[in-house]
Formats: C-alpha cells, structure tokens, sequence
C-alpha cells in the first residue's frame, strides 16, 4: 500500500480537477463531492506503489464512481416535462480559488451542462473523458467495458448533438457582458425593438420555477417571446450585482437579504443565445452562501 499521507496529499492536489470531471459528469455540485468522497474511499483502499500517474489514476476511480451514480440516476429517472437546469458554479469575477477555476473553466456554461444532461450515460462518460479531459479511447473504453472503436462512436454521437444544441460562447467575457449590459440597458427602457435587436433569433430562455407559477418550470424559444418577457429582468435590475456563472456573465438579484434570482447568458457572435434562470429559493441560498451573502 503507498503510503496514506503521500496518497492525501496527491488527493488534495488533484482535488480541483477530480472535481471538475465530477461535475460536469453530474451536474450536481452535491453528488460532485459525493463521488470524490467515494472515490477517496477506494482510492486508499487501492493505492499502491506501482503508481506512477496519480492524476490519471485517481480521474480514472473518479470516472468509475460517476459513471455508476449516471447509471442509477438513469434506471429511477422517471419521464418529466420539466426543464431542470444543473447546478451553476458562480462566483464574483475576480474570483481566484483554484478550485472554482477549474470548474468553471473551458466555457462548460449552463446551456452545455444542460445538453449534457441529456446524454446516455456511456456517452456522457466518453464524451466528457476524451474532449473535456484528453483521456484516450483505449483507457475509457477499458472502463465501459467496449472496444475502442465503439467507444469512439459514443463519444462522436454525443459529439454531434452537443455541436447542435449547444451554443459555443464568445471567447472575449468583456463583450459577453456589453452584450447582457445591454439586454438590462432595453430591459430598463422598455425598448422592445433594441431587446429583439440584441437578443440572437434562435435565442432558448429556461426558468426553473419561474415564468409560470412557482414550482414549474419553462421554455421559451425566439427572440420576440423572450423579449416579451423582459418584464422579470426590469423587476430584478435594481438589486442585481453581476457575477460569473460557469465563466459567463449572470446576474444575481437580492433584495432586503433575501435571494431572489440568478440569470446566466451565453452570448454568441454578440448576442444573448441562451438565458438560464433560477427562482428557486433553496438552490439560490446555496448561491448566496458560496458568495459569501447569506
């Protein structure tokens, strides 16, 4: 057995990318930990002196933890027409923890997390592993118990469909945020021409809670409905302080010490493509904690 506190240390040094691989595995900031605290567990059951890569090692045991928390997740998912809109790592922006850096680093926004969610589980697995993480075929495809050769299609097949329905955001964040500085800006003035203007055609807006009636959920695609619905961000403009969300430009509204809402964009070729919302008053507080305002 290699020796427990060398193994804890390497834990803790790789810690920040283990649980990247986690999230975006999972979606969930709370089974992310879960399964590197699973993943501790057999890791210092396993560990042995003929190690010479920890990094790939332990991504390896936490990739098998993950894959089997997607596999149980999906045998007791039962059919909803609701929207569910992962877990969004926010923080101020000129944030500098490490591990919060690489969670929300290579642009994995919440329109991304979202399309993920929609994958079966072996190619969630492939997809994240090779494109996300470089692992090579031959090792995943060990893990999913297939060839290479299959395991190159899973990932190709999840390859193509994220490549469809999820938006690539602009590189430059300073003109990610003139963009929503700008959706506020017409918010603000009631100008629905200038919203419709910086509002992408195609444009999908997601609410967890929200548009309807508390605790449902909704849809709404194209430019003219969402800009119909800018009545929110007028409402919540006053007590909204912009933070990052995944890496991209959000607001997040409180009002009186209470939470009330989160919005994150994902800006393309200079317009809002996607707006994620989050209404609901538990997930907000965890947001709020994590900014240090609760």
């Amino acid at each position: 057995m290699a020796d427990e506190d060398f193994l804890a240390e390497q834990f803790r040094r790789y810690r920040p990318r283990l649980r990247a691989v986690a999230y975006r595995m999972l979606g969930s900031l709370s089974e992310s930990d879960d399964a590197l605290q699973e993943a501790w567990l057999r890791a210092s059951a396993a560990a042995s002196e003929d190690i010479r890569n920890y990094d790939a090692w332990l991504i390896t045991i936490v990739a098998r933890v993950c894959l089997n928390m997607l596999r149980a997740r999906t045998q007791r998912k039962e059919d909803s027409l609701e929207i569910h809109i992962p877990d969004p790592v926010v923080c101020a922006e000129d944030e500098t923890n490490p591990e919060t850096l690489a969670l929300t680093a290579d642009s994995v926004g919440l329109a991304m997390m979202i399309v993920l969610d929609t994958l079966a589980p072996a190619e969630r697995f492939a997809f994240v592993l090779h494109d996300m993480f470089a692992v090579p075929f031959e090792e995943i495809a060990e893990l999913l118990e297939k060839t290479p050769a299959a395991t190159r299609q899973l990932a190709s097949r999840a390859r193509r469909r994220v490549e469809g329905k999820a938006p690539v955001p602009d590189p430059d964040l300073a003109k990610q945020r003139a963009a929503v500085e700008a959706f506020f800006a017409a918010a603000r003035n009631g100008d629905f021409q200038a919203l419709v203007a910086v509002l992408h055609p195609d444009v999908v807006l997601r609410a967890d809670g929200g548009l309807l009636r508390a605790g449902q959920t909704a849809k709404l695609t194209g430019a003219e409905t969402v800009a119909s619905q800018a009545t929110l961000a007028r409402s919540l403009q006053p007590f909204a302080r912009p933070v990052l969300v995944n890496g991209a430009p959000g607001v997040f509204a409180i009002r009186d010490g209470k939470p009330i809402s989160l919005m994150a964009f994902t800006v393309v070729d200079g317009k809002v493509a996607s707006i994620e919302v989050i209404l609901d008053p538990e997930r907000l507080a965890v947001v709020a904690e994590s900014l240090g305002l609760a």
